[in-house]
């Protein structure tokens, strides 16, 4: 099938979607930390895939938000912070909820709605994302995430979760991600594949995936490229 038979788009979130980095390095700065907010920000993100695979290796499930919670409490008793209130906590936890969406998300995604139906797809947990997506003036056909499927991505429960929900085949799903091991296994699993390219979701030099490879079925430099490329004009 080519990709004119593509009816949704699937959307990973955090790096394609919103600037998390930025956002909580903002969020750490403003709630007056003694730390480097980048490093801090940076090292709460990195906590991420393997709290993750500790669920995905037979632990019980638990949403994204309370893995979330678990980084940041061992961060903060790394870094010796103790003078935080349990409110405090909580605001600080969910900045995940507040993140700030790139400056093409919005516009780009009012576009290709026109053209397909567009959905999350992430492995943050509904309430959160609807709070995101509501503070970023972001519009969705649909929010999914991977606590609807109980498994995380990169599983192919979550992918062909999403297109049966969808009532579509697997090869009617494009997803689109910043990230070539989300596409990879969404490819694996059937669903067609776009990377749009966020070249600093990491920060300078911070290693995040860049490049066009042979196996994607778009590339694209942002939102309003990925929405031309599918014929959708402004």
């Amino acid at each position: 099938m080519s990709i004119a038979g593509v009816k949704a788009l699937t959307f990973d979130v955090f790096g394609t979607v919103v600037d998390w980095r930025k956002s909580v390095i903002g969020e750490v700065t403003a709630m007056g930390l003694q730390v480097d907010a980048a490093r801090f920000a940076d090292a709460w993100r990195a906590g991420y895939q393997p709290a993750m695979q500790r669920v995905r290796s037979g632990e019980v499930w638990a949403p994204i938000d309370v893995l979330h919670r678990q980084i940041l409490d061992g961060l903060l008793a790394g870094y010796k912070i103790d003078g935080l209130t349990e409110t405090e906590k909580d605001r600080l936890n969910r900045v995940w909820h507040r993140l700030e969406p790139w400056a093409d998300a919005a516009p780009g995604l009012a576009m290709l709605r026109r053209r397909c139906i567009c959905a999350t797809l992430s492995n943050g947990n509904i309430s959160l994302l609807v709070n995101l997506s509501r503070h970023g003036g972001l519009t969705w056909d649909c929010v999914l995430s991977a606590e609807i499927y109980l498994a995380y991505k990169p599983d192919a429960r979550v992918y062909l979760g999403a297109a049966e929900t969808l009532g579509l085949d697997p090869d009617e799903v494009m997803m689109v991600a910043a990230h070539k091991a989300d596409l990879l296994a969404a490819r694996k699993a059937g669903l067609r594949t776009a990377f749009v390219e966020r070249a600093l979701e990491k920060g300078p030099g911070g290693g995040a995936d860049v490049g066009r490879e042979d196996w994607m079925d778009i590339y694209a430099l942002d939102f309003m490229d990925l929405a031309g490329q599918l014929g959708v004009t402004a």
